[in-house]
Order: structure tokens, then sequence, then C-alpha cells
């Protein structure tokens, strides 16, 4: 038995084909093929079977054994982490980020990764959460900031920061009446769209169902996968919208949006810096504790990074 097969193991298991995973691990279908049965030989059990649509499916065993293979992975990653922390950091690194993030600290991380990282080349890829993590999983990109964790086999998840969202509207709409200290959504929604992130994201899904559970009417949802959009949208007075509060606050601190107090509000959206297991790559720790480094900064907020790692 050696890492590799317990590796394709994994990756068989995440992608449920052994021609994908020939792709991921650029070899030959047969090769995986005969990874897996010499793993299995060994084990002397049968670790994935072939249901009714002839799809690779995980045994019983296969189940059950997962999380132990997971450990082995991860403990071997961490030891080639502390054996490779002083080595020299080179290359192309694919980093996702989401567009709240684009919107918020992403250029300071990017001065701080140039000064630290010199060397290393970014290619950057803006998307939704949704989209981050499929890529995750395909190998397009090395790591995400992104809304998280994932819950995904061999994906690892570091908490990153939690960003408020809050309701806001053009003053124009008079919405913040004298008296009322707190307004309906269900009320406003019926007559004003809202304006908030995609289709298929958390935030979209949450608010969905809270319109859909209290509402009598259909409610009207302008999505987008641009932040920029959104924002512009309530700003032209085109109805209320749902947005992370560093995205608008200059915007309510110049009297250009106000902050509406309703009487339900969407989860903060929780940040991680998300990323496989495999292929491995020791060095994005230290990319993961830059960006720490720059939300502490922004938030005058204590150092966040673990001094143990």
């Amino acid at each position: 038995m050696n890492f590799k097969q317990i590796e394709t193991f994994l990756w068989v298991s995440k992608l449920l084909s052994f021609s994908k995973t020939a792709q991921q691990q650029c070899t030959t279908q047969p090769a995986i093929s005969s990874r897996i049965a010499a793993l299995e030989a060994e084990l002397g059990v049968t670790l994935f079977e072939r249901d009714r649509n002839n799809k690779v499916i995980l045994t019983t065993k296969g189940h059950e054994l997962l999380p132990y293979a997971e450990k082995i992975i991860y403990n071997t990653k961490e030891f080639t982490d502390k054996a490779n922390q002083s080595a020299s950091f080179s290359g192309v690194l694919r980093i996702g980020v989401s567009e709240t993030v684009a919107y918020t600290w992403l250029s300071e991380f990017m001065e701080r990764f140039q000064k630290n990282l010199p060397d290393v080349l970014i290619e950057l890829t803006v998307d939704v959460s949704t989209g981050l993590s499929q890529q995750l999983t395909e190998g397009l990109i090395d790591i995400a900031f992104l809304l998280g964790p994932l819950s995904i086999s061999m994906m690892v998840n570091e908490e990153l920061t939690s960003v408020p969202l809050v309701w806001v509207a053009s003053p124009d709409l008079d919405i913040n009446k004298k008296g009322e200290k707190q307004q309906s959504l269900e009320e406003l929604s019926s007559k004003l769209p809202v304006i908030t992130y995609a289709k298929n994201t958390l935030p979209y899904n949450e608010i969905s169902r809270q319109l859909k559970k209290n509402s009598k009417e259909i409610p009207r949802i302008f999505s987008s996968t641009s932040l920029g959009v959104c924002r512009q949208l309530v700003l032209d007075g085109r109805g209320i919208g749902a947005l992370p509060t560093e995205i608008v606050k200059d915007d309510v601190e110049a009297g250009k949006l106000d902050i509406l107090e309703l009487n339900w509000t969407p989860s903060n959206l929780n940040f991680t810096a998300s990323f496989p297991m495999t292929p491995h790559k020791p060095q994005l720790q230290t990319v993961i504790d830059l960006a720490k480094r720059v939300i502490a900064d922004r938030h005058g907020q204590k150092d966040i990074i673990d001094t143990n790692t």
C-alpha cells in the first residue's frame, strides 16, 4: 500500500469516475484501475462497485474507510508542510475569489501578496461561490476565498471572516418614515423588488425562502452575479437591497443610501479559505495567513492567525 493508491482512492470517491480521476492525476484510466485493484487486493475488500446505470459508487466498506484515508492524506500534508516551511515559493498560483471579497479586501491582499511573494504569479478568477467550489473540485484553481465551509471530500477549510448583510435603499424612495423603528420586509417586498446576490447562492436562497414563507404574493427578486450592478440598482432606486455592509458603508456615510430597519435580516456571510488536500501545495498556508492579516488590519482586530502553525 502506498500514498498514491490512497490518494487515487480519495479522488475516485470524490469524482465517481475512473476516467476523470485519470485526467486529474495526469495518467491513464488503466493506471487508475490498477491502483484501485492493488489497494483492494492488499486490503482484502471491494471499495467500488457499479450501480444499475453502470455508474461508479462506493461500497459500504468504501464509505467506512473513506474518513481514515482522508486522515492519512491530511496528516501527510501536515508532515510535508512542516518540512517545507522554509522552502521558497515561486511559480503560478491560481486563486479564486467571490464577488464580496473582490469588492472588499482583494486589492489590499494583492498588494501584500506582491510584497511578500514577489516570485509568484497570480491567476485570478472572480466567480460566485458555487462556481468556485466546482472549479476547486475539478482542479482548475488552487485555492478559493468563498462562502464556506465546503462539505466536499478532500477539501480543507480555514475560517477567514464573517460579513454582515444590511438592508439599504435610496433616500429618494423615502422608506425610512418618522416614528417607524422597524418595518416589514414582506410589506416592502410587495411594493418594491429585492436586489441581492445571484441565484443558487446562500443569501439568495435564504431571502427567497423567507419571502415565500411569509409573503402572499410571488416575491420579485432581482439577482445578479455582480455586486457592483446590485449596488448601482439600489442607488438608482430600483428596489431595496440586501448587501454587505462593507460595500455600502461609504454610500451610507455620503447620504446616498439609507439603512433600513426591517423585521428580518439574512444571516452573516461566513467566508473560508478552501483548497483540496491534493495535489499538495505546502505554501498555501502562507497565502492564507496573508489573507487573515489583511482582514485583521481592516477591522482593527487582534491578529487572528494561529501562532502554533
